[in-house]
């Protein structure tokens, strides 16, 4: 119980449920869309089931992929992961299709909203996992259930709600790219093949919070620079 007295354990339990909050907006969206041809009462179980099952699996690969970032080099895939993702999360989306559709039969809505949910589920787990990561080690399996366990029924109930709040206050979405950016700096350094490396010729990037001032600049730039270009195709894209 002592870590709970640490504000490494508070900062991480904060992390994980704004990253769950920022990444599963769209999840919500996909329940909807794999829903919305299903009559009311239907509608609800489709939610629950498909929602239900998701996270259960969502939260088995985030126990893996804890397990897994112990090994060489997957810090590094890791972090060059987060750093796509944020940059995604500020790259504005392509208007069309969503890929998405509606079902009349339960069955079929609820396998829609599972298979959907995991495979854009992959965001979340390399995410709220970095996050525990960096906590103190007795403290990440505890983390781990606590900010899934606090963001599952936020992330079911509020996901609209969120939308909303990113769409009103674009920030949001800025400084949660630049969050993924800041955890990516700091997984990659402690990744077992370069941590050596870092302690004997730039221990400055830890100590000056170089690498993860580094990570979120890098997320930032690389976000703005490719969505000034889109906007500028956009803009000049023959009517």
């Amino acid at each position: 119980m002592e870590m709970l007295a640490t504000h490494e354990f508070w900062i991480g339990l904060l992390k994980i449920i704004w990253i769950n909050l920022l990444l599963s907006g769209d999840n919500a969206v996909v329940i909807a869309l794999a829903a919305r041809s299903l009559p009311p009462k239907q509608q609800k179980l489709a939610i629950f089931w498909g929602s239900g099952a998701a996270i259960a699996l969502r939260i088995i690969l985030t126990v893996f992929a804890v397990a897994m970032l112990t090994l060489p080099y997957l810090k590094l895939v890791g972090g060059a992961l987060l750093i796509w993702i944020g940059v995604q999360l500020l790259i504005p989306e392509d208007d069309g299709d969503d890929g998405i559709q509606s079902h009349d039969n339960l069955m079929q809505a609820i396998r829609t909203i599972l298979i959907a949910d995991l495979v854009m589920s992959l965001d979340n787990v390399i995410g709220v996992a970095a996050a525990a990561e960096t906590a103190p080690p007795e403290a990440k399996l505890t983390l781990l259930i606590l900010g899934l366990g606090i963001s599952i029924p936020i992330v079911i109930f509020g996901s609209t709600m969120m939308l909303k709040v990113m769409e009103r206050f674009p920030v949001v979405i800025t400084l949660g790219a630049a969050l993924l950016g800041w955890i990516a700096g700091e997984m990659m350094v402690t990744d077992p093949v370069a941590v050596d490396w870092v302690k004997a010729n730039a221990d400055w990037l830890v100590t000056w919070h170089a690498a993860k001032i580094a990570g979120a600049a890098l997320v930032i730039g690389i976000g703005a620079l490719i969505a000034r270009r889109r906007t500028g195709e956009v803009e000049v894209e023959p009517n």
